[in-house]
């Protein structure tokens, strides 16, 4: 069934814990340089790589080109601080493409399992606010010969905003020695965004605010007192997300609010 977004964390971990299928964790030993080495194929600009445990549902190693990247810390990057930093437009994307990677990763033989790399993009936020669009590669790197179940992936992130300013994002299955490749593929919608609920007043309000109009002059227009146009900007902000109330206009005219 289709429905909004509650909790995109929670959503991402009970969709990647189908993968792991309670496989046992084991050391990694000499597996993490091995996959080093596969950072030649990845790299098409600036990137980051990271270790994904399915288990835990948490990174066992982020490399520290994340700070130059995104700005932030490698000691603060957990799954959920990189989920509330993917743009909010595409959450939903990110989601039914990490459910599409279990379904078919559910019908592959176990052997087939380590010759499929995993490839999607979308926009994620910069330390600074900025957002750029990163290209997120993942190739399996544990998994149980046995049932199949994943403990661990190698990803790397890489900036390809020179590359693709705009458009959806997009998700191909690659394959690997000798396997099939599926490119752009379709994906169900099973989540969905959550509409912003703005009210007529306030929509009326951020109109005359895109038209460069003042609080004051709002207040006027609509013979309110200030502090109640100042409410209303304030609640949007809240609604939205927005940061201020430039950004707030900002993403109005270019997400199609009005």
């Amino acid at each position: 069934m289709k429905g909004p977004l509650e909790n995109p964390v929670v959503d991402f971990k009970k969709i990647i814990r189908k993968l792991a299928n309670d496989v046992a964790d084991r050391d990694l030993k000499l597996e993490l340089e091995i996959h080093k080495k596969l950072l030649s194929i990845f790299q098409v600009g600036d990137y980051y790589y990271y270790i994904f445990n399915l288990r835990t549902t948490q990174f066992d190693f982020m490399s520290e080109e994340v700070e130059t990247l995104l700005g932030y810390a490698p000691s603060t990057l957990t799954p959920a601080f990189l989920l509330s930093n993917i743009h909010p437009e595409d959450v939903p994307w990110f989601l039914n493409f990490e459910n599409k990677v279990v379904q078919f990763f559910s019908g592959l033989r176990a052997d087939q399992i380590p010759k499929y790399k995993v490839r999607y993009d979308y926009r994620i936020k910069k330390a600074n606010g900025d957002y750029i669009r990163i290209l997120q590669q993942v190739i399996t790197l544990q998994f149980d010969e046995q049932s199949g179940g994943i403990l661990r992936t190698f990803g790397v992130h890489t900036d390809i905003s020179h590359l693709k300013a705009h458009g959806n994002p997009v998700f191909s299955l690659i394959g690997l020695e000798g396997e099939p490749s599926y490119i752009d593929i379709a994906v169900d919608n099973v989540f969905e965004a959550t509409s912003i609920m703005i009210s007529d007043r306030e929509r009326e309000i951020l109109q005359l605010l895109i038209a460069g109009m003042t609080s004051k002059s709002i207040a006027e227009y609509f013979s309110l007192s200030a502090d109640t146009i100042k409410q209303h900007r304030k609640n949007m902000l809240r609604k939205t997300g927005a940061k201020s109330t430039a950004d707030l206009v900002a993403q109005a005219v270019k997400k199609g609010w009005l």
